[in-house]
């Protein structure tokens, strides 16, 4: 069972103050979803809303539906589930930016950021992200679709998507550049569908969904003939940017840091510092002293070696005796079991605020992910209900928080590169990089790591940004955090859009 968390969880909130009004809702399709278990390949329900964001009052139409994948004789081979969100009000929908979203898993649905983060309806969890009862949705007042208009689509086998050719084999799909080469064909009929070619277009993926966003950039130019105005990386995967041996072994240092001091587990001295104030002292130890210590190898001499391990333990709250056990590399897995287990605790792997308890106090490794399980608690009822009851989408499909995608094809993932070419050939696409301080699963430092490694030539860094903030993997799950998070949003979004005429060039 933790094997099972452990490979799906690498997906990777407040509670709403008061519903929104909700009109009522009107069928596009003159035939209702079908209620059997087998996806209406091409059909939508559109329904009337309005949220209040910032103040204003906002009305949109909101669609929920499926489009299909065609093969190359034009049959359906899919069917891709979105919902659609359009501000009404709108004049001009050409200058009207685009948010193109999805979540990552591989194997989850839109469903954590589009409910949970950048969507005008908001699940109904406390002010850390935990799951409160009863269930439900709420307003989003810190919604993105005052600027934007926004897309959520679920890969297949995802959410409601399905294959349903029963001939198509699961590798036209499931992996990396299986991935991103049909998603591009979807964004291709979804754009050219309503109308939003002359729009500026954003990509924002989370966690796996940073990968596919990564790759999306150039697919898109090469292969649709798409230009972006801006990417955006929600907890980052190493995008297919080697890290090995100690660098990959040192880079990990700050997450622990930044976790022992959550859970005030450091002498006073650091403890009593901010959050930022102390990880910098820790960034420089990793990067000019660890990491030339880990390269030496056994080679290093003792003393040294000694000091290496008693700093380590300082900044981490594990002991100098375990460190020296694990010859200055320890592992996540022991990390999470390690830290709290005096207390009887382990903690989370996406969100190491999270507590959990394990069968026994010993072993390596956590017996569950804490953070994944309360997630899953507060989301899944959250979006069947909204789904139906206020999208008014009937399905008798079962909504897959994790789908079946395996075996994934995670051979020749050079993303990272993809989307440095699609920055180098797009003078107008800019990055956006949020990472969470307390996130196991894609760390905030190793997503500095790969922002630096995207720009070898420095020549591009004035279009890349990475943003920290005092949460994990879902860092808009933090009440404190959403509106800063959701605001750098709006900036990154408008601040892309170039003025009127401004040629595309170097």
């Amino acid at each position: 069972m933790k094997k099972y968390f452990i490979a799906l969880a690498a997906v990777c909130c407040i509670a709403g103050s008061s519903l929104a009004q909700i009109e009522p809702a009107t069928q596009k399709n003159t035939n209702p979803i079908s209620k059997s278990r087998i996806l209406s390949v091409d059909s939508a329900v559109v329904t009337k809303h309005h949220v209040t964001i910032k103040g204003k009052l906002i009305p949109y139409t909101a669609t929920a539906g499926s489009m299909p994948i065609w093969d190359n004789d034009g049959r359906p081979i899919a069917g891709v589930f979105y919902t659609y969100y359009e501000r009404d009000d709108v004049t001009d929908r050409a200058s009207r930016p685009l948010v193109i979203s999805f979540n990552g898993g591989p194997g989850t649905p839109s469903v954590w950021m589009e409910i949970g983060y950048t969507g005008p309806r908001l699940l109904n969890i406390d002010n850390e992200g935990y799951p409160v009862q009863p269930y439900g949705i709420g307003e989003n007042k810190n919604s993105i679709l005052d600027v934007a208009d926004i897309v959520y689509l679920d890969p297949v086998n995802t959410g409601y998507s399905r294959i349903v050719n029963k001939d198509t084999p699961g590798s036209k799909f499931f992996g990396v550049n299986e991935d991103i080469k049909y998603l591009a064909e979807w964004i291709n009929t979804f754009v050219t569908r309503k109308n939003r070619w002359a729009s500026p277009k954003f990509l924002i993926g989370e966690s796996y969904g940073t990968t596919r966003a990564s790759g999306l950039a150039l697919e898109l130019q090469n292969s649709q003939w798409m230009y972006l105005n801006g990417v955006i990386l929600v907890s980052p995967t190493d995008l297919g940017i080697e890290r090995s041996g100690p660098v990959q072994a040192a880079l990990k240092l700050p997450y622990f840091a930044a976790t022992a001091w959550y859970h005030g587990t450091l002498a006073p001295g650091l403890q009593q510092k901010e959050l930022t104030a102390f990880l910098p002292e820790v960034e420089n130890f990793t990067i000019n002293e660890l990491i030339p210590a880990l390269s030496r190898g056994g080679f290093i001499d003792d003393a040294q070696r000694s000091a290496i391990a008693a700093k380590m333990s300082r900044y981490t709250g594990i002991s100098e005796k375990l460190i020296m056990q694990n010859n200055l590399d320890v592992s996540y897995d022991l990390f999470w079991k390690e830290l709290l287990r005096d207390k009887g605790f382990t903690v989370g792997r996406l969100d190491s605020r999270y507590k959990g308890i394990d069968r026994q106090a010993g072993g390596e490794s956590p017996d569950y992910n804490a953070e994944l399980v309360a997630w899953l608690h507060a989301f899944t009822p959250a979006i069947n209900i909204y789904l139906r009851d206020e999208l008014n989408y009937k399905t008798d499909l079962k909504y897959n928080m994790f789908g079946n995608v395996w075996p994934w094809d995670d051979k020749n993932n050079h993303t990272g590169e993809n989307l440095r070419q699609a920055i180098a050939q797009n003078p107008y696409l800019h990055l956006l990089i949020q990472s969470g301080y307390y996130d196991g699963a894609c760390d905030y430092f190793n997503a500095k790591y790969s922002l630096w490694q995207l720009d070898p030539s420095g020549r591009l860094k004035d279009r890349l940004k990475w943003e920290g903030y005092k949460s994990g993997h879902m860092m808009y799950l933090r009440k404190d955090d959403l509106p800063a998070a959701t605001e750098n949003l709006r900036k990154f979004i408008l601040e892309s859009i170039p003025k009127p005429g401004t040629p595309a060039k170097y």
